[in-house]
């Protein structure tokens, strides 16, 4: 399964996706905790205090925000494209 990430969160996975391997199913939670195992300095930029995850954070599920399908336990499969936005800010000078 091929996960795309974004702005601050690219730097600390080395490039703009990660790859899990053998993952037929899973659920985001799960993808998220296997994501933190493996990129410790994922969990601060991911969730508020230990469980929680931000609010800012937006997880598109084939361009769908899971929020608005199962939430962290919508299920994933191989072919889905996931895609993980941190916040980011901006405005005018």
């Amino acid at each position: 399964m091929e996960i795309n990430v974004y702005a601050t969160l690219r730097p600390i996975v080395g490039g703009t996706s990660v790859t899990l391997d053998d993952v037929a199913e899973i659920t985001v939670e799960d993808m998220l905790s296997r994501l933190c195992a493996k990129y410790p300095d994922l969990q601060p930029e991911l969730y508020k205090g230990r469980d929680d995850l931000h609010p800012a954070i937006h997880i598109l599920v084939n361009g769908r925000d899971m929020r608005y399908i199962d939430g962290q336990q919508t299920v994933l499969r191989s072919t889905d494209v996931v895609r993980i936005f941190p916040p980011v800010g901006g405005g005018a000078l």
